[in-house]
């Protein structure tokens, strides 16, 4: 079997060619090129055809997100995986909603690194332990986000009435407006949530959080 074929990518000298070594050290695999940032590794990729390319985050010039977009848009099928010591939310989100095959920190023990190289060029995807706790709460996050605005204020409203067990003419009043009007906010609410009646868009707003 032929030798998984590495591109680094950092722009701290010392930590890239310290890499570099250790890597060439390891078991079936090579690398075949580095560079110390996005403009210079995107240049090598005309040249040369890495497996996987380790890609810092932050990074003059080009940094590794901008060029993680660059390379999908390129050559879609290269596999890339985020190098870095960046726990940020919005790296890690970033990296993963633009296409990042593994995302690994830099403290991370040698031989992780090598069982991550070799899962994603198996067609895994592998993300450090101690980011993904991180992702979890980041979906879901954005997830209650993307819940609060699916209705107005106003439909929110109606539904907490609805929740408590009110007619429209009850929710009506407490609101203050007409039962007309309630019932439009009604087939409002059972349409975006996408549901039949009451009830079960009572219950689909207690699994979104939103009462």
């Amino acid at each position: 079997m032929s030798d998984i074929r590495l591109l680094v990518v950092d722009d701290h000298a010392l930590f890239r060619k310290g890499l570099v070594s250790l890597l060439d050290e390891m078991p079936g695999l090579a690398v075949i090129g580095d560079a110390s940032n996005g403009e210079e590794a995107l240049t090598l990729l005309d040249r040369i055809q890495p497996d996987i390319i380790l890609l810092d985050i932050n990074m003059p010039v080009m940094d590794g997100l901008q060029t993680l977009s660059v390379i999908r848009k390129q050559k879609p099928e290269q596999k890339v995986v985020m190098l870095t010591i960046s726990q940020n939310d919005e790296d890690l989100m970033g990296a993963i909603l633009a296409g990042a095959n593994g995302y690994l920190l830099k403290n991370a023990e040698p031989e992780v690194l090598r069982n991550t190289i070799q899962q994603v060029f198996d067609g895994n995807a592998v993300l450090s332990p101690e980011v993904t706790a991180r992702v979890f709460q980041a979906v879901r996050r954005s997830q209650l986000d993307r819940n609060k605005n699916l209705l107005s204020d106003r439909e929110v409203d109606v539904l907490r009435c609805l929740a408590r067990g009110q007619t429209t003419s009850q929710i009506a009043g407490t609101l203050y407006i007409s039962e007309n009007t309630v019932k439009t906010h009604i087939r409002h609410i059972l349409e975006k949530m996408e549901v039949n009646n009451r009830a079960e868009a009572v219950a689909r707003a207690a699994q979104m959080s939103l009462l």
